[in-house]
């Protein structure tokens, strides 16, 4: 069953919520499941409860998502401040844990795990890599641009996860409603009517639009990597490219690849959650 909590974490002159849901046994060895960009702890639900038979399961809302706080300042919404709320995180755990990341998650654990001392043990990294091309940046923006501030009905906003989140797999209309539901908040639309909005900080977007796309290349950080790694490609991802997956599974991580998907793969079927699990044990 799953259980919510919260952190504290310091950044800048003052303290923000970092919350979580959690799953299994605490006395069980801990895994830590980060999400995307634009998503929030929830979408490992799926996961969680089938590694709860065997793991203690965290998956935090990233600083601006879920029922984290926001932030004061869009330009805060990067990379090493994750990390800091992160690490605060980590340090409540206070055991080892292996890491799980999509997208955005997936940098996060690659930053940390490459860190002196790091709790990191084993990690997934879910279609995220030491190279991301500045197509697929460019890509993000823009949808995250055209997004509507707000939805009528949880029925439109649902029409919209499943265009712009088609990449996620071939879903059942039972899982697109469960992602819609943890998708949403509770909105004003313009004409001060109710309505929902996609559940994260607008100001989220800040950093990528006000800052020229370019590669990101951070193979440097890949190479303080000494852990085994689980490395899995949406079979059609433009983020994580063919080249970067196979230079990946070179450099010491397995693969997997899933084949009806793109970027990034929802680690909602059977068969890639049994995978995950196997490496994990």
């Amino acid at each position: 069953m799953a259980r919510t909590g919260s952190i504290s974490y310091l950044l800048g002159t003052a303290f923000y919520k970092l919350a979580f849901t959690e799953f299994g046994n605490p006395a069980a060895p801990a895994v830590l499941c980060v999400h995307g960009l634009t998503r929030n702890g929830r979408d490992f639900d799926p996961l969680a409860m089938k590694l709860a038979e065997h793991f203690h399961v965290i998956c935090p809302d990233l600083p601006g998502r879920g029922k984290s706080d926001w932030l004061p300042a869009g330009a805060l919404y990067q990379p090493p401040t994750y990390v800091a709320a992160l690490a605060h995180l980590l340090a409540y755990i206070n055991k080892p844990v292996a890491w799980v990341g999509t997208s955005l998650g997936g940098i996060c654990g690659m930053m940390t795990a490459a860190a002196g001392k790091s709790p990191i043990t084993k990690m997934v990294l879910n279609d995220i890599g030491p190279f991301i091309p500045v197509a697929a940046l460019i890509r993000i923006r823009d949808y995250m641009q055209a997004a509507p501030q707000t939805f009528p009905t949880m029925a439109a906003l649902e029409a919209h996860l499943r265009v712009i989140h088609a990449p996620f797999g071939d879903l059942s209309d039972a899982q697109w409603h469960y992602l819609a539901r943890i998708s949403a908040r509770p909105a004003l639309d313009a004409a001060g009517g109710s309505g929902f909005a996609l559940h994260y900080d607008p100001k989220i977007i800040e950093p990528i639009r006000d800052n020229t796309p370019t590669d990101v290349d951070i193979w440097p950080l890949w190479d303080l990597i000494k852990i085994p790694v689980l490395s899995i490609r949406g079979a059609s991802s433009d983020l994580l490219t063919t080249e970067t997956f196979e230079q990946m599974q070179a450099r010491g991580a397995k693969g997997l690849t899933v084949g009806d998907a793109g970027h990034a793969p929802a680690l909602m079927d059977d068969l890639t959650i049994g995978e995950i699990a196997a490496f994990l044990q």
